[in-house]
């Protein structure tokens, strides 16, 4: 039985595009999770899991995401100094008051892999709270999330 190599794009094959999200009334884990799907480049065919075939996204309005249910009050962000005693808690609500694109970078963050490719990719998403962003000479296109 002959087995099939794994496919590897070429360098020359993969070609980063820049996209623009609006997140204004978008839900944050429904938002995250296509986000982490086109900055890991699963949208395109030439997707290989072990090499950065993605795009980079731009999202703004990141001060106007939505949390359902009971979430802006209820759910917690956890930090760690590294020394005893030293876990930090941030409530959602006030995190989304101090720095709302903190907010989606984590989630989208959390959806990535956890490896140096997941950081890599990471640096591939770029949030801002306003409706402005300085990508503008990239020319990214909008996408529909």
């Amino acid at each position: 039985m002959m087995r099939q190599k794994t496919y590897t794009p070429k360098k020359e094959d993969i070609q980063p595009q820049w996209f623009v999200v609006d997140a204004e009334g978008k839900v944050l884990g429904r938002l995250a999770s296509e986000l982490a799907k086109v900055i890991r480049g699963k949208h395109k065919p030439q997707f290989a899991p072990h090499l950065d075939t993605g795009d980079h996204v731009v999202v703004i309005n990141a001060s106007k995401v939505v949390l359902t249910g009971d979430k802006l009050s209820s759910k917690k962000y956890y930090r760690h100094s590294g020394y005893s005693g030293g876990l930090r808690e941030t409530g959602a609500g006030e995190l989304m008051a101090k720095d709302p694109a903190k907010v989606v970078e984590i989630a989208v963050r959390g959806m990535l892999p956890k490896n140096r490719l997941g950081r890599k990719l990471a640096g591939k998403l770029h949030v801002y709270a306003g409706p402005d962003h300085p990508h503008t000479a990239q020319k990214p296109q909008r996408l529909q999330v």
